[in-house]
């Protein structure tokens, strides 16, 4: 027998090991999602969000939730997971929110249960594709300023300071 057919069947076991371990991974990682070329949204800022209401975890969640645009009155994604005391998924819920719903972000235990949930809101075209599974990661995330006085006075503090500095430096 002439080396490479064997050389072929080690390759092609190579492969078919590699296609096994892709396809019993559950994590979901951005090469899940089908970038597509930008197309015109319903209505101006139009955006999507991950959507599902109590999923087994979040694989099943992201697999699954419809390709659609949140309505106009929404501009948040939202993200509640709840885990049991080992930290294992018991259901995630994700769904296009207004402002007030992400006021009260973090993670809560449900003693009655034995459940611990955490919440979680960003802001951003499909942002809520993990969950939270901690404090440090069931936070509100925006990518604008939630007023704009915040940012007039940031802007005036900024400007107070450069002055100060200048007349300093010439005195």
């Amino acid at each position: 027998m002439h080396p490479w057919p064997k050389v072929a069947w080690v390759l092609l076991l190579m492969l078919l090991s590699d296609w096994l371990k892709a396809t019993l991974s559950r994590d979901f990682t951005v090469k899940d999602i089908v970038y597509l070329h930008p197309s015109t949204t319903p209505y101006p800022g139009g955006f999507k969000c991950f959507t599902c209401e109590n999923a087994v975890d979040n694989f099943d969640c992201n697999r699954w939730a419809p390709d659609m645009y949140c309505p106009p009155d929404t501009r948040y994604c939202y993200t509640s997971h709840k885990m049991d005391a080992a930290g294992a998924s018991v259901s995630v819920t994700k769904r296009c929110v207004a402002l007030d719903e992400c006021v009260h972000t973090g993670c809560t235990d449900v003693h009655h249960e034995g459940h611990r949930v955490c919440t979680a809101c960003c802001e951003g075209n499909i942002c809520n594709m993990p969950v939270p599974r901690n404090d440090s990661s069931a936070i509100f995330a925006t990518t604008s300023p939630l007023n704009r006085t915040s940012v007039i006075s940031q802007d005036w503090t900024v400007w107070l300071s450069i002055v100060f500095l200048l007349i300093h430096s010439l005195s």
